[in-house]
């Protein structure tokens, strides 16, 4: 087949969550058909000259992400039915470029990656011919439900009643959007069951597959455990200038971090991701708490924790940090929400934890295990890392997940789901 890929930022390097997933998706695609890839740039982002980028893809054009001001963003929240992340990336000449390479190419798929650019895949309809391309939507968040989690967080601390006022308005507009999009797909798919659930409750009768996130098994290996001596290394990745992944952190260098130190003064919380945001410079006083930003390679960061956290109070989608960490064989601890849409069992492949009290204590039992040097396969550390590896290694393999996607093509094509889009 012939395939058309629109992601919002480049897929390589893949440093975080949506560029991850996105690679991967183009990695396993571009070895079975042919692929294009139309991306925005972010800002001080650049497509190397020897990027295998262009090694995968036959063709690849990349735009400037568009630039939007403050003042523009308030506007647009106060006047404009359409929710924040159907402005932050139109662009006009992303859109005459979907409408040419359509017009001039001839997909069977154009396959839009993320609510941000869900508004190319109309412009993918404009200029079909004979109901192809077939357009499909990639949600990699299940945004509308994510706002209103945000906002029932920052609810609850009157600091942060204007950011709850914004994801209230941005919640209700993001329903109405995100219905929309839906609609307008000729497939959908979702990260999770619990994402596909959420969609199929706002749009009835709405059918939507699960594409789940998946982790590279030969890049992400298990590697003998931390030494069991101070100090341990508690670690969060992600990128830090996503609200969640703030949340987070904050949560747990205020609330648990201060609960753990009391039982075990002699540990570091390491944050490592991008764009660290400036709500976590109060983090940077506590001297047991580093914040690395962006780094070349997260593995060494893994392979030298005692412990991973994924402290998430918001979120939706798939937490490919906690992928990572199992791949890894790194005893977790985690929220309920933290692999919300990982079957995983608390004290199998992980620990649970929800409240601070908890998290410190789950931590803490981890910790034990550690000094006392549990490294045999049933110890309490050693054993749930390996359980978790044999987790991922069953369920969460790209090779694995792919064919799926491939269904939904052939499904899609061959049922003519597309046809009420198709001009008469």
């Amino acid at each position: 087949m012939k395939l058309l890929l629109l992601t919002p930022q480049l897929p390589y390097p893949p440093r975080q969550g949506t560029t991850i997933r996105n690679f991967y998706l183009l990695k396993y695609l571009a070895q079975r058909h042919t692929v294009d890839l139309l991306s925005f740039c972010a800002p001080g982002e650049a497509l190397a000259a020897d990027s295998p980028l262009y090694t995968l893809c036959r063709r690849v054009t990349t735009l400037p992400q568009p630039v939007r001001t403050t003042r523009q963003r308030l506007l647009d929240t106060i006047g404009s039915r359409l929710p924040d992340m159907a402005r932050r990336l139109d662009d006009p000449a992303m859109h005459r470029l979907a409408q040419q390479w359509v017009s001039e190419e001839g997909y069977d798929v154009a396959q839009v990656e993320g609510i941000e650019m869900a508004q190319y895949g109309a412009s993918a309809t404009q200029s079909r011919r004979q109901g192809r391309p077939i357009v499909v939507f990639d949600n990699h968040n299940c945004e509308y439900l994510l706002q209103k989690r945000n906002a029932l967080t920052d609810l609850g601390n009157w600091r942060r009643w204007p950011a709850a006022l914004y994801s209230l308005i941005q919640w209700q507009k993001l329903r109405r959007y995100e219905a929309a999009c839906c609609r307008q797909a000729d497939a959908v798919l979702a990260v999770s069951q619990a994402d596909r659930a959420a969609l199929e409750r706002l749009v009835p009768g709405l059918n939507v597959t699960e594409i789940r996130n998946g982790i590279d098994l030969d890049a992400y290996q298990p590697t003998e455990p931390a030494p069991p001596r101070p100090p341990f290394k508690l670690l969060f990745t992600g990128k830090m200038d996503y609200r969640p992944n703030i949340d987070a952190v904050l949560w747990f260098g205020r609330a648990v971090l201060p609960l753990i130190q009391q039982q075990e003064p002699n540990v570091r919380f390491q944050i490592v991701g991008l764009n660290p945001h400036a709500r976590l410079d109060e983090l940077r006083a506590n001297p047991a708490i580093e914040i690395t930003g962006g780094v070349p390679d997260v593995r060494p960061y893994f392979a030298g924790a005692t412990v991973c956290v994924i402290p998430m109070r918001v979120g939706g989608g798939t937490r490919l940090k906690a992928l990572e960490a199992m791949a890894c064989a790194k005893p977790i601890v985690s929220t309920s929400l933290g692999v919300e849409g990982i079957p995983v069992t608390h004290g199998q492949e992980l620990l649970l934890a929800d409240t601070p009290a908890a998290f410190a204590a789950a931590t803490l039992a981890i910790l034990a295990a550690a000094r006392q040097g549990a490294r045999h396969e049933g110890g309490r550390v050693r054993g749930l890392g390996l359980r978790a590896r044999r987790f991922v290694e069953a369920q969460y393999s790209w090779t694995q997940i792919m064919p799926g996607l491939k269904r939904v093509y052939e499904a899609t094509l061959a049922t003519g789901a597309h046809a009420r889009h198709t001009e008469s």
